[in-house]
C-alpha cells in the first residue's frame, strides 16, 4: 500500500468484491441486514460527520485489518457497505488509505493513525447496520472463505496456537468443538476473534470454557447437531474460596457482556455443579446471543 498510486491488484480484487456484497450479507445473518429506523439512506452522510471525515473512517478500518492479518488482500464487509451506501468509489478509499499511511511515516502521526484505527469498523457497522468481519483475497482476487476446523480440550498454549492456524491457512473463520478446558486459554482466543473480526462455528459438541470461545465470534453460527453445555468453572486452589467462586462468576458475566451474549448464560452456569451439565437449545442460544445464526452445514 505504499507508492503514489493505489496497487491496482487490490483495488481488482475489492472490485470482485463489490460484486459479492449480496453474498456476504447473507453471511452475516439476517439481523444486521435491515436498515434500522434513524440510519442514514443510502448516499445521505451520517448527522455530524463530512464526507472527508466518513472517507477517512472507511479507510482506517481496511488499514486496521490489513495490518492485523499482514494481508494486503485482507478487507472488512463494512468497508465495502460503507463505500456503496455513501457513494464513494473504491479508488477513493485506497488513495486515502495511501495518504494515511504516508503520514504515518512520523512516529508523532503514527501513535494517531493507531488511535484512528482502533473501533473504525464498529463504528462503520453503526453507520451501515453489517456486522464488522474480515474479508479475505487470494492471490487472484477471488473471494477467499476459508475456515479452519478445530477439535479436543483446550489446553495451554492453545489459543496461540489457533491464532497461528488461522493466520497460516488466511482463514476467515473457526469452526470448534471441545469439550472445554482453560477459561483462559479460551478468553485470549475469543477476545481475538472479536478483535480481528473473525466468526465462529459449532456443529457438535462444544461445553464449558469453548462456549467462550464460541461468544468471541463476530458472528456465531450453530447447526441442528450443535451440543452447547455449560457448568460451574473450576476455579484454582487459590481461588477456592467463595470469594473466589464470586469473582469467576463475575469475571465470566463481564466477559459475556463484553462479547454481546446475555449474562444469563453465566448466571445459569454458576448453579450447575462442575460434574453434572445444563444443555442450551438453539433456539436459546439465538435468543441469548451467544449464537447469531442457525445454519444447515458449516
Amino acid at each position: 500500500m505504499t507508492g503514489t498510486g493505489p496497487p491496482v491488484r487490490l483495488i481488482a480484487r475489492l472490485l470482485l468484491f463489490a460484486l459479492a456484497v449480496t453474498w456476504l450479507a447473507g453471511c452475516v445473518g439476517t439481523a444486521n441486514q435491515a436498515t434500522r429506523p434513524g440510519m442514514p439512506k443510502a448516499g445521505e452522510l451520517p448527522a455530524g460527520l463530512s464526507g472527508d471525515e466518513l472517507l477517512t473512517g472507511i479507510a482506517a478500518c481496511h488499514l486496521r485489518r490489513v495490518a492485523q492479518t499482514g494481508d494486503r488482500g485482507a478487507t472488512d464487509a463494512v468497508v465495502i457497505a460503507a463505500v456503496e451506501r455513501y457513494d464513494f468509489t473504491i479508488a477513493q478509499m485506497i488513495a486515502r488509505s495511501n495518504r494515511l499511511l504516508e503520514t504515518a511515516a512520523d512516529p508523532s502521526a503514527r501513535v494517531a493513525l493507531r488511535a484512528l484505527t482502533q473501533g473504525a469498523c464498529e463504528e462503520l457497522a453503526v453507520l451501515t447496520g453489517i456486522a464488522p468481519s474480515l474479508v479475505r483475497f487470494d492471490a487472484s482476487g477471488l473471494l477467499m472463505t476459508t475456515w479452519i476446523r478445530v477439535e479436543g480440550p483446550i489446553d495451554e498454549g492453545f489459543a496461540d496456537a489457533v491464532v497461528a492456524r488461522l493466520r497460516r491457512e488466511k482463514a476467515v473463520g473457526l469452526i470448534i468443538n471441545s469439550p472445554g478446558g482453560s477459561l483462559y486459554e479460551a478468553r485470549r482466543l475469543g477476545r481475538y476473534l472479536r478483535e480481528n473480526g473473525l466468526r465462529v462455528g459449532v456443529d457438535g459438541l462444544c461445553t464449558s470454557a469453548c462456549v467462550d470461545v464460541l461468544a468471541g465470534g463476530i458472528e456465531r453460527y450453530v447447526t441442528p447437531e450443535a451440543r452447547l453445555g455449560i457448568h460451574q468453572s473450576k476455579v484454582p486452589p487459590h481461588l477456592s474460596t467463595h470469594e473466589g467462586g464470586q469473582l469467576s462468576v463475575v469475571a465470566a458475566v463481564l466477559y459475556l457482556r463484553e462479547m454481546g451474549v446475555d449474562e444469563s448464560i453465566a448466571l445459569a452456569a454458576a448453579a450447575v455443579p462442575n460434574d453434572r451439565m445444563s444443555w442450551i437449545s438453539v433456539p436459546e442460544a439465538l435468543e441469548s446471543g451467544l449464537a447469531t445464526r442457525l445454519v444447515t452445514r458449516l
